[in-house]
């Protein structure tokens, strides 16, 4: 008497052959969507008072201060503009102050760089520091500069330390006493670096 629910070969075969095995994991980290797209965020643009290298001149590095925007009302509603207070520098000794305006931000930062560029001027620097103390006055700023030992730091804020990072002083004490406009700081700093004399600078005049 045969057995009509006793199973072929067929599905006898089948039931005893083995699950496949699940693929081996790979080693590369899995993908996860976020807010770069990938493993990782959203990069951010460090070129920014990085060295930048003009092709056949010094390596300058860019510093913006001041980004000031300015309204203009008129008959359809409000129009900006935008003016950029930036520093050039080689770290060297050379620096250039700019102001640019333009109806953009990269616009305006772009023309005061290259206005910074055309007005480099050198300024005296004894190593990483300066080699004496020195008041720098512009309009209403007045910025007081002392050198500082080895380890110091950069003791100094604002437009202040632009200005000194740019001319590549590493250790200095800073004082600001006057007016906290960019401009009259920057100026007021620029000033103050101009004031300064080598000790061979000064034996060479007494000589003469």
């Amino acid at each position: 008497m045969s057995n009509e629910n006793a199973p072929t070969s067929d599905t006898a075969a089948a039931a005893v052959a083995p699950a496949p095995s699940p693929a081996p994991h790979s080693n590369r980290p899995q993908r996860r969507d976020g807010p770069g797209g990938g493993m990782r965020g959203p990069r951010r643009d460090t070129r920014r008072d990085q060295p930048q290298n003009t092709g056949d001149g010094p390596q300058m590095i860019e510093k913006v201060v001041f980004i000031n925007r300015c309204a203009k009302v008129v008959k359809g509603g409000r129009r900006f503009s935008f003016a950029a207070l930036t520093v050039v520098g080689d770290q060297k000794g050379n620096i250039g102050v700019g102001y640019g305006k333009a109806n953009e931000v990269p616009d305006a930062i772009r023309k005061s760089t290259e206005h910074a560029k055309k007005r480099l001027i050198h300024v005296k620097l004894k190593g990483e520091t300066i080699p004496h103390d020195v008041f720098g006055e512009f309009d209403g700023g007045r910025v007081l500069l002392k050198p500082a030992s080895p380890g110091t730091g950069l003791i100094a804020g604002g437009g202040v330390r632009a200005v000194l990072e740019a001319a590549g002083v590493k250790n200095v004490l800073t004082k600001s006493m006057g007016s906290n406009n960019h401009i009259a700081v920057v100026n007021a700093t620029v000033n103050a670096l101009l004031q300064l004399r080598l000790a061979e600078d000064i034996a060479a005049l007494r000589k003469v």
